[in-house]
């Protein structure tokens, strides 16, 4: 195996701190004039840490002797795309009563006495795209936490007085649905960009939570938990055969056949051009501008990234927080994302919150940066900034054994190991091979206005007035014009009229 990634990082910084100190004798006027050789990092190789279980299920392992501790993440294909039609947050509760519910040996109030007094932290996940249990302990309680790790995967007892208190906070929760701007900016922006029909979309209500019964979850649970579907990062305390030997162990004779989950979808409906508000009595009118997005293996990722870093994505040196934040003060914060999606293409989305009369005004200038990024190339300098962001602080993906095995666990689960085996060991080679013409190429192609969703949640009449000293037509910034998105009765998720 290669050296360790605290060796190598150790070794960098050993480097890099001897030449600065053999190139110190004079000292530079200003800070910005301190020259640093390159930091020279190799980063870990996926397959160093790599097994497969007989179980089927697939191992990211770092031993550890610094802290006498375990980190283990069970990792769970499937969450909430694989709730049946009329039981929407099936998945979710399953996820958090698995840890929450009791085992076996073990009703629900005793196994949290117990984690208290063996100073463990379990938890449990199984909505959206994926789901999780995951496990720190004292390296020396290893024997009983992995009885109750094996329990709570493969034997949950779903009590039904936490399954009642489970859907009673869910319900709660499902009335305060349209409390926060935040909440209601997120969903609406989710139905616009993707579609009334895309899974993440089916929400759950109040009538599907009242549907869901113990046996439904016991149910699921059989189907797609199942060591098939796991994928584990483990790090810490511990001889690395041996704690192969002991998941072995965990994930053998499973007592459910359970099935290899599916895919997720992909299908979705990016919507019309337009802006849309939702009338909200807020102080501030929260903003999105939507575009079609991509997935992380898209071939213009690189370029991409560094595109919206200089637009948007980069902070203080970004084009978008300047505009909108340093010149014209409209807003605390500005900023854009163009994420590539784990499993389906993510939108590009540019957003921030603004005084209702100004939010017209900042939208245009948050348009208006958008179109000049396509119409004129970045500059060298901006460029060179954007890359050092993401090269500087490449290393910091590996800074622990933990962040180590999660990184390639994920890798993993998105099918990034299989089909781009040296994504890490390329990573900055590809970052570095982006020029001037492609983050230009990558914005004429990627941001096109044409398609541009606006959506709007705040004081719809104070917003239309826009800004007596700056005033700018909503209706114009977008081709579809401005239409109203009513309010959705939080228990049901439909309009209300």
């Amino acid at each position: 195996m290669n050296l360790s990634v605290k060796q190598n990082m150790a070794l960098g910084s050993v480097a890099v701190l001897g030449l600065a100190l053999g190139q110190a004798q004079e000292i530079p006027d200003r800070p910005e004039k301190l020259i640093f050789p390159p930091l020279i990092y190799d980063a870990p190789n996926p397959a160093d840490y790599r097994v497969e279980l007989e179980s089927g299920t697939v191992v990211y392992i770092y031993p550890d002797r610094e802290r006498p501790l375990i980190d283990l993440s069970v990792n769970i294909r499937g969450g909430s795309y694989l709730d049946p039609k009329g039981k929407e947050g099936l998945a979710g509760l399953t996820g958090s009563l698995m840890a929450r519910g009791g085992i076996p040996s073990s009703p629900a109030d005793e196994l949290d006495e117990e984690l208290e007094f063996l100073a463990a932290r379990l938890s449990s996940s199984l909505g959206g795209l994926n789901g999780s249990v995951s496990l720190n302990l004292l390296s020396k309680d290893v024997d009983r936490g992995f009885e109750i790790l094996r329990a709570v995967l493969a034997a949950p007892s779903f009590q039904e007085d936490k399954l009642a208190l489970r859907k009673t906070q869910a319900l709660q929760g499902l009335k305060q649905r349209n409390d926060d701007s935040r909440n209601i900016e997120s969903r609406e922006r989710n139905f616009l960009a993707y579609g009334e029909d895309f899974w993440f979309n089916r929400h759950t209500t109040a009538a599907s939570l009242e549907g869901i019964r113990r046996e439904d979850l016991l149910a699921f649970h059989h189907e797609w938990v199942h060591p098939r579907n796991f994928i584990v990062s483990i790090s810490g305390d511990f001889d690395r055969e041996a704690m192969l030997k002991r998941l072995d162990g965990v994930f053998a004779a499973w007592p459910h056949p359970g099935k290899k989950t599916p895919p997720v979808p992909q299908q979705r409906e990016y919507g019309k051009s337009g802006v849309y508000i939702v009338d909200k009595d807020v102080n501030q009118g929260r903003v999105s501008i939507i575009l079609p997005g991509i997935r992380w293996d898209d071939p213009d990722y690189y370029a991409i990234q560094m595109m919206n870093d200089v637009l948007g994505g980069g902070g203080f040196t970004s084009r978008i927080t300047n505009r909108v934040r340093s010149d014209e003060g409209l807003a605390y914060s500005a900023r854009s994302a163009f994420p590539g999606g784990a499993h389906y293409p993510v939108v590009f989305r540019a957003g921030f919150q603004s005084k209702s009369r100004t939010v017209a005004f900042a939208t245009s200038i948050v348009l208006e940066e958008i179109e000049r990024i396509t119409r004129e190339p970045v500059t060298a300098e901006e460029l060179l900034t954007a890359k050092k962001s993401f090269i500087d602080t490449f290393p910091n993906n590996f800074a622990s054994a933990s962040q180590v095995v999660s990184a390639f666990a994920r890798d993993e689960m998105i099918g990034r190991y299989a089909t781009q085996p040296d994504y890490w060991a390329n990573y900055r080679d590809n970052i570095e091979v982006v020029d001037i013409a492609a983050v230009q190429r990558v914005a004429k192609r990627r941001l096109k206005l044409g398609q541009v969703i606006i959506l709007i949640v705040g004081q719809k009449e104070e917003i239309l007035k826009g800004h007596p000293d700056h005033p700018v037509n909503l209706g114009r910034l977008a081709k579809g014009g401005v239409k109203e998105l009513p309010m959705r009765d939080p228990l049901t998720m439909q309009p209300i009229k």
